[in-house]
């Protein structure tokens, strides 16, 4: 779905970079909190609630650019926090375009699950003045690199793709949807060759996305290491693995289908040639999602996922 775009009035943008680390703690005590407030405008209750909120965090603090068409490239944007409305996917859209300039993110939920946003509306506007005075945490998390390899005649390799990522890099087989063999090397070690339909390297964060999803475990979000998934391996001995970030991961598919494609978090990098390959590693920018009274990663979870404990069985049975 095509978003649509809905900027709010503004002020000048500011002059301090950073979250509430050394450059925010080091300013001046009485100069207001710097926020940018984003969201997806694809969704009327967003655009909504953003209406809403706007003078509400304006009492607060001062927000020095709003983006809701997901398009805005904020790697040069100077705040202190960005307050993100609605749910894993509006995280997902806000954390690419601050690309290598991360700023702590307050994530307010107003989708259907958000595993990430777990802040309601009522909870942002104390959530604000406990950040400004340090009394939050802000909890770093895994992101990668992903970089398509390619070579030529000559025999020399060219990165003809590269992106960012929080959740997951996932090759898929693609149109004809024939199964096919992807190697999976570490470090350049060859580890096995997968026949399958696709497969998955995911983040902690990831973990509780199309990794569940295909049968992965679950890691907690602030673990550095990554999972290693087939999607519907053609065999029964395959099974999820679980390494270090601090890993090279790489995949090849040397006989790809027409429409093989590599996808990182839910968005098509590049279709793939014969000999191409996929290379995963650890990024330097790390993704910093402020921890908010009240909830957990337990609790994240127990909630999300449904769990109920023990069965409430009937007298008698």
């Amino acid at each position: 779905m095509q978003s649509t775009p809905f900027v709010l009035s503004l002020p000048p943008v500011g002059r301090y970079n950073g979250g509430m680390s050394e450059t925010a703690r080091n300013r001046d005590d009485s100069a207001p909190l710097r926020v940018v407030l984003l969201g997806f405008g694809g969704r009327p209750d967003v655009l909504a609630e953003a209406k809403r909120l706007e003078p509400l965090i304006a009492r607060q603090a001062e927000i020095v650019a709003s983006d809701f068409s997901g398009t805005m490239d904020l790697t040069e944007v100077e705040a202190d926090l960005a307050i993100v409305l609605g749910g894993d996917g509006s995280i997902l859209r806000a954390s690419h375009q601050m690309g290598r300039h991360q700023l702590p993110v307050v994530a307010v939920n107003l989708g259907k699950l958000g595993f990430l946003a777990d802040s309601s509306p009522a909870e942002l506007l104390d959530v604000l003045p406990d950040f400004r005075s340090g009394k939050l945490a802000t909890v770093e998390h895994l992101m990668f690199e992903c970089r398509v390899l390619r070579g030529d005649e000559s025999g020399s390799e060219t990165v003809c793709h590269r992106q960012l990522g929080l959740n997951e890099v996932a090759v898929q087989t693609g149109p004809p949807f024939r199964i096919m063999d992807v190697d999976l090397y570490v470090d350049s070690e060859l580890v096995t060759t997968y026949s399958c339909d696709g497969l998955i390297v995911s983040t902690p964060v990831g973990s509780t996305a199309h990794s569940l999803s295909a049968g992965g475990p679950i890691l907690r979000k602030d673990l550095q290491a990554f999972v290693i998934l087939p999607i519907s391996p053609h065999t029964l001995t395959n099974r999820p693995v679980v390494d270090s970030a601090d890993r090279v991961y790489e995949l090849v598919v040397s006989q790809p289908n027409d429409g093989t494609a590599v996808v990182v978090d839910g968005d098509v990098l590049c279709n793939l040639r014969p000999g191409d390959r996929v290379r995963v590693e650890k990024a330097a920018a790390q993704f910093k999602l402020v921890s908010t009274p009240g909830h957990s990663y337990y609790r994240t979870l127990r909630e999300k996922l449904g769990w109920g404990g023990r069965l409430q069985l009937n007298d008698g049975s």
